[in-house]
């Protein structure tokens, strides 16, 4: 028996209470640059290492010497309908912003939001179990949160994490001849998209839990090198949207090399087959006008770059003597399918070019 619903009353499937899943709710570059136009203005204090300056993942506040505290925060609504996996991949998404600023976790805050005359008590207490799942693979406790009671089920984390002050890795730092890793594959969004039209066989939904409850544990090693000098993650405004960010906090300009991207097994052939979320068109209309393409790049690829990933992977921008340093901690931390994926060049022409 359902234990929040009448007998016999079946529930539905999670994404279909959602009107967009996974990071491809954020509201669209576009739009939500118009919405921040107004903000700022207040003083600043000197102990706000990193504030909403940049866009950066999250915000850094200088307590002491040696201690500076990453605060953040990431929730959205079902992007899979195993409430156990939607919990796990929207805890694992939320903490991956305090890794991306060269940080550990120290502790989190659920975020819960849940229809609660449509989901049974077990469902939601599912959600909420895989949640705490990766908090513990984390090595961190959820100290507490906020519930209510919302028409679309929501779940997410306030994410907590301590760094040294010299160690913070913000998407503004990069440099003219720095070399871009990215420690994840891209297509999170495309298998989203043939899972809620149930399109997604067994071996992809396999490959996308995998790839998005992949804690980004490498963060904190890669902020103690040297040679590293930005770090970000990929999430819903796809590679191009962070791209972009990184390149316009630094004024500089980023080239990706599409045909060394990596690309999660089967997504090519899914986007041609018509799988592509609307967060994708969405995000071309908010930053297109900032993106050369190059002429091998055609639509499916433009697409790809524009994919919304849910807990997407870090984007280093490092010295090319520090590659191999990189590549040695993804590996080490079971990141095989990081790559170098484009550079890092003096301001010149549109921010970021694709070819």
């Amino acid at each position: 028996m359902n234990a929040a619903l009448p007998a016999h009353t079946a529930e539905p499937r999670l994404t279909s209470l959602s009107h967009g899943g996974g990071c491809g709710c954020k509201i669209a570059p576009g739009v939500l640059s118009e919405i921040l136009k107004t903000t700022g203005g207040l003083p600043v204090p000197p102990e706000l290492l990193v504030g909403i300056e940049t866009a950066d993942d999250a915000a850094v506040y200088q307590l002491n010497d040696e201690q500076a505290l990453i605060a953040t925060t990431d929730f959205f609504m079902p992007i899979v309908d195993d409430p156990y996996d939607f919990g796990r991949i929207a805890a694992t998404n939320a903490i991956s912003d305090v890794y991306a600023m060269g940080g550990k976790p120290i502790m989190a805050l659920a975020l819960v939001g849940m229809p609660i005359s449509v989901l049974s008590t077990a469902t939601i207490g599912r959600i909420l179990e895989g949640g705490q799942a990766v908090c513990k693979a984390a090595g961190i406790p959820i100290a507490g949160g906020h519930t209510i009671d919302s028409v679309e089920p929501i779940y997410g984390l306030v994410a907590l994490g301590l760094v040294h002050p010299r160690r913070v890795k913000r998407n503004a730092d990069a440099r003219a001849g720095d070399v871009l890793v990215l420690g994840k594959p891209l297509g999170v969004g495309v298998l989203s998209a043939a899972l809620k039209k149930e399109k997604l066989d067994a071996a992809g939904y396999e490959r996308m839990i995998a790839t998005t409850t992949k804690l980004n544990t490498p963060g904190p090693e890669l902020a103690a090198l040297e040679g590293v000098h930005a770090l970000t993650d990929v999430t819903g405004f796809g590679l191009a949207g962070h791209a972009l960010e990184l390149a316009r906090g630094a004024r500089l300009s980023v080239h990706i090399d599409w045909k060394k991207v990596p690309l999660l097994e089967g997504v090519r052939a899914l986007a041609q087959a018509g799988f592509v979320t609307g967060a994708s068109e969405r995000n071309w209309g908010g930053y297109g006008h900032d993106v050369e393409v190059g002429s091998g790049v055609d639509a499916i690829d433009r697409a790809l770059l524009t994919d919304p990933q849910t807990s997407g992977g870090l984007l280093v921008s490092c010295t090319p003597g520090s590659v191999e340093e990189v590549m040695a901690v993804f590996r080490r931390h079971g990141f095989g399918q990081a790559a170098v994926i484009g550079e890092a060049r003096a301001a010149g022409g549109k921010p970021l070019s694709v070819g």
